[in-house]
């Protein structure tokens, strides 16, 4: 997982608030919401390269069916 770094952020007031809806509305805390759009418009732009995680499959129980 990438280090994260602490950022202080001027912001107005009026585009705050919209942030903190939205992240209401997604679940999210309003820093997790900050980020992903950020992230989201990084990648439409082709700044930012998202590289995945391999898929670890796990393995389906033994049962006396798939013997």
């Amino acid at each position: 997982m990438s280090r994260k770094k602490a950022f202080a952020l001027r912001i107005s007031a009026p585009v705050l608030e919209a942030m903190q809806a939205w992240a209401d509305d997604e679940l999210r805390s309003l820093n997790a919401q900050i980020e992903y759009v950020l992230r989201q418009a990084l990648v439409k732009e082709g700044r930012l390269k998202i590289t995945r995680p391999a898929v670890v499959e796990t393995p389906e129980p033994s049962t006396p069916e798939n013997h």
